[in-house]
């Protein structure tokens, strides 16, 4: 049974290594990424954001993060599943309370960032409503070459 819990500092650890994990899987860790991972109250939840965790048999298998931009319009990042849990529907699930998260507190938008070599992700972006909107000349993130947006209003 995979459940979706709001985060709880006893989790900060699972929450940092799982995407630690991800990043070097495919890409590399940036001092954005460092900052943020290693203080996850601070950057994220202080700051007016959620973090939600996917949990299975009292194992945290995924992440998913919700960063405030401006009252209506929050970015989702920080999305990772471990590599045994990929194929469960573990994203799906995560996606689900984003987007139901979203639409009950009457948000404008979604948008993330992310790279197009991520095919499965991008297809869960897409099915969920996700379209690409133009890419900033300099993101967050030096791995970023598509932006995509869901509008909710």
């Amino acid at each position: 049974m995979i459940s979706i819990i709001p985060f709880e500092e006893k989790y900060a650890s699972n929450f940092k290594q799982l995407n630690i994990e991800w990043l070097l899987q495919y890409f590399a860790i940036e001092a954005y990424d460092e900052y943020q991972l290693s203080h996850p109250v601070e950057e994220i939840i202080d700051k007016c954001g959620y973090i939600f965790l996917a949990k299975e048999n009292e194992k945290i298998t995924g992440t998913v993060t919700l960063m405030k931009e401006k009252d209506d319009s929050f970015e989702l990042t920080k999305m990772s599943v471990t590599k045994d849990s990929q194929g469960k529907g573990v994203g799906k699930l995560l996606m689900d309370v984003c987007v139901e998260l979203a639409k009950e507190k009457r948000w404008n938008r979604l948008f993330l960032y992310s790279n197009t070599l991520l095919v499965p992700a991008i297809q869960l972006y897409r099915w969920y409503g996700f379209r690409e909107i133009p890419l900033e000349v300099k993101s967050h993130y030096s791995r970023t070459n598509i932006k995509m947006e869901l509008k909710l209003i």
